[in-house]
């Protein structure tokens, strides 16, 4: 029985992940703004902690991550689910959009990771679990800043695999693709305060047209979805990445690909910038 603590887990996949980890026989932690819109499966639960965090809240972590230890003696699992999206062409996005942004799907990630850490140090080991994007390996038009969000959890998640080894510490990004959840509401995802007619006709605005299109039509079942990272998290040893989906999959090829589209012309020029001596 492993003890989990799960950002973000009122609903979407954070709250399908609480499940999938109370049906394997573990406990929860589900670590919410408002543990009162939890839904009644999770909120009566006998093996369900609600912790009321928001994770932008920079002072209110430790206190959560204290309580959760309090209550259950330590941390196993750390998923860091809590965030959203924004999409719009760059140059419609503020800046105080973009920080908002960043302030939850990259610093609140880092301070509650941090808070975590010295928990499963003392204890020797852990896993970390940090909710990626198929957005977080490929750039896409009108994604710019949500790409950018990603690809930060990312590099952080790879880091961390290597930071933490020592100290028996896991690390693992899930990169999904587009999953039937709630992700494309308005609750969950913002566009940007102004629209710059000259975009319309652009790749960027067509990603706008898409979200209402697409919106609870997603290929992605986020229940299966679930039960796969519960199953990978159960593991001796995580994957580095886990990639959710069938057009996670599919894109990543077509990354790959391009990557040595890119490079192959260029390998020889590239390696002769070395020093000669």
């Amino acid at each position: 029985m492993a003890t989990w603590l799960i950002t973000g887990a009122s609903r979407g996949l954070g709250a399908e992940i609480a499940r999938a980890a109370l049906a394997g026989g573990d406990t929860v932690a589900v670590a919410v703004r408002d543990p009162d819109r939890l839904p009644d499966d999770l909120k009566t639960a006998d093996r369900v902690f609600p912790v009321a965090l928001d994770v932008t809240d920079t002072a209110a972590i430790a206190p959560a991550v204290e309580s959760v230890v309090d209550r259950f003696g330590g941390i196993d699992v750390l998923v860091n689910n809590a965030g959203r999206g924004l999409l719009g062409a760059l140059e419609e996005i503020s800046d105080a959009e973009a920080r908002s942004l960043f302030d939850l799907n990259v610093f609140g990630l880092i301070n509650v990771t941090r808070a975590v850490l010295p928990y499963m140090r003392e204890a020797g080991g852990g896993k970390l679990v940090h909710i990626g994007s198929r957005s977080g390996f490929e750039g896409e038009p009108g994604v710019s800043m949500y790409s950018a969000s990603k690809f930060a959890v990312a590099g952080i998640s790879e880091a961390l695999s290597v930071e933490l080894a020592l100290f028996g510490i896991q690390s693992m990004v899930v990169e999904p693709g587009v999953f039937r959840t709630d992700f494309l509401d308005g609750s969950s995802l913002s566009l940007p305060g102004k629209r710059i007619a000259a975009y319309d006709g652009n790749p960027a605005h067509a990603t706008l047209d898409w979200v209402g299109e697409a919106n609870h039509t997603q290929l992605g079942d986020p229940v299966k979805g679930a039960a796969l990272i519960h199953e990978v998290a159960g593991q001796d040893k995580l994957p580095t990445h886990l990639l959710l989906g069938r057009d996670a999959i599919d894109r990543w090829q077509v990354k790959v690909d391009r990557i040595a589209d890119d490079t192959e012309p260029w390998r020889a020029k590239s390696i002769a910038t070395a020093h000669e001596d």
